[in-house]
């Protein structure tokens, strides 16, 4: 089966789809929803003054799509407000991280992002003081298995997730963006050096414009699950885009990628935003990213990977390698997370000791 990614062409070129036939839009919407990208269409439609030509069945769903990512991005407002009353006494610099990030500092890739849960960069020596004050305010650990507690406080960047008891809603506390057992190791020492105050907030911090865009490479390329991976790479290009207006910024993100060591994610990063999403991206800044750069029989084999996993997972944007990419590149990114006897170690744990769902 030959794939049909019409979800890239709705993002490269949102006026195209005003010429869609109905089973064109039906299989659009099915892949967009795959992505959790279906309301960022709508937007993407919506500014060009192209929504109220879309067929009425299809528009419908557009619309729907967009009421839900408005909904989510209130309860980020709200749950955002809750989060700081409950750590106002503790005197912890919060950072924002990801979608909450994009919301809070009204950034391209807030529009109509759906989100599961709110990160959060707190220092490494708060942890304890963070977790025990979210507890007395009603959140509790999700992993109760005594390895995994293990796992996450000894080798993880976060604390294991936490989940508000009555309101259902989740947050993760870091305090790095790697864990502690990976290859790379950026130091959050300067990711929170440079963080730069919300507007309007004297307690909430957002990663500076260079470090938001290397987190989200971080994030998505060394990530082991790549279902949501297209909509990770849409928020890339939404930054770099925004961002590009900014004098020093591409002077100022090749630079920094070398000082926090994630040369190789921005590489990938930059890549794939092109490829994928013809993201404009100047032609030196490209070449200095070659510095990252795998040998070229490493990037031909990554390419063929990434190239699939990016993709919604769907059977239209599917063929019979697919499947295989995903699981190779699951093991990449355990593989990045942990050296060899740990990764061991921790595999036949998972696989033979710990508890098993119902």
């Amino acid at each position: 089966m030959i794939p049909n990614y019409l979800i890239l062409q709705a993002l490269r070129e949102p006026e195209s789809l005003i010429c869609l036939s109905l089973p064109d839009w039906d299989l659009l919407i099915c892949q967009a929803r795959r992505a959790n990208l279906l309301a960022r269409i709508c937007i993407l439609l919506d500014e060009r003054g192209l929504l109220e030509q879309v067929p009425p069945k299809p528009r419908e769903h557009l619309e729907w799509s967009r009421v839900i990512a408005e909904r989510h991005v209130q309860a980020i407002h709200w749950e955002i407000t809750l989060i700081r009353k409950a750590l106002a006494k503790v005197g912890v610099p919060v950072i924002l991280l990801k979608g909450a990030a994009y919301v809070m500092a009204k950034l391209p890739p807030a529009k109509g992002r759906l989100f599961s849960d709110i990160d959060i960069l707190v220092p490494k020596d708060s942890l304890s003081a963070v977790e025990a004050t979210l507890m007395l305010h009603g959140w509790a650990a999700t992993h109760h298995d005594a390895y995994d507690q293990r796992y996450y406080r000894t080798w993880m960047h976060e604390l294991p997730p936490m989940q508000h008891i009555k309101r259902m809603t989740v947050i993760d506390v870091h305090h790095a963006i790697l864990p502690e057992t990976a290859a790379l190791h950026p130091d959050s020492a300067k990711l929170r050096a440079t963080a730069q105050l919300l507007d309007g907030y004297d307690d909430l911090k957002v990663l500076a414009p260079a470090d938001m865009v290397l987190h989200s490479a971080v994030h998505l390329f060394h990530n082991d699950q790549l279902d949501q991976g297209l909509r990770d790479l849409v928020d890339i290009d939404s930054l770099l885009r925004h961002f590009s207006r900014l004098p020093t910024f591409w002077p100022s993100l090749s630079v920094r990628a070398h000082e926090l060591e994630l040369t190789r994610p921005l590489f990938y990063a930059l890549r794939y935003a092109v490829h994928l999403l013809n993201t404009p991206i100047p032609s030196g800044i490209m070449e200095a990213a070659r510095s990252g750069c795998p040998n070229p029989l490493a990037l031909m084999f990554t390419d063929q990977l990434f190239e699939r996993a990016l993709m919604p997972a769907h059977k239209s944007c599917s063929d019979w390698l697919t499947g295989a990419a995903r699981q190779i590149l699951y093991v990449r990114a355990t593989w990045l997370r942990m050296p060899p006897l740990l990764l061991a170690r921790h595999l036949f744990h998972k696989a033979f000791i710990s508890p098993k769902p119902a």
